[in-house]
């Protein structure tokens, strides 16, 4: 199986972006590039919805954290919703995204940034 990239438009500064198939030494070429001008948008977020994601390898890992090193410069979140166990252990042991920004549903994910807009707000962010 290959990999599926389905990108929807942004929301209130957030991108979600669905992957389907393998993340592998094959495919993570093809996300790169899928990501890349998502990046220089420059987005709040980037919501990565793993749910039809049934494999990842270290290519796949690296794709990830370089997404999320493209956007800690703006303070931007990389998220992960619905990652199917073995893709959630993978990111677990690696520590590709912080536990905490690893959601089980996209309400859970939308809850966080809506949370986290409201810190910005009220200007008690502090990052």
């Amino acid at each position: 199986m290959t990999l599926e990239i389905e990108v929807y438009p942004p929301v209130n500064g957030n991108q979600y972006v669905l992957l389907f198939g393998r993340l592998d030494t094959q495919s993570h070429a093809q996300l790169d590039e899928a990501l890349a001008p998502m990046l220089a948008a420059r987005p709040q977020a980037l919501v990565l919805d793993l749910a039809h994601l049934h494999y990842i390898s270290s290519a796949g890992v690296r794709s990830i954290l370089k997404a999320r090193k493209a956007l800690a410069p703006h303070e931007g979140r990389l998220l992960v919703v619905h990652p199917q166990e073995q893709i959630r252990k993978v990111i677990e042991i690696v520590q590709a995204v912080p536990m905490d920004e690893i959601f089980e549903s996209s309400a859970d994910a939308d809850a966080y940034l809506d949370a986290l807009q409201r810190r910005i707000l009220d200007g008690e962010d502090e990052g």
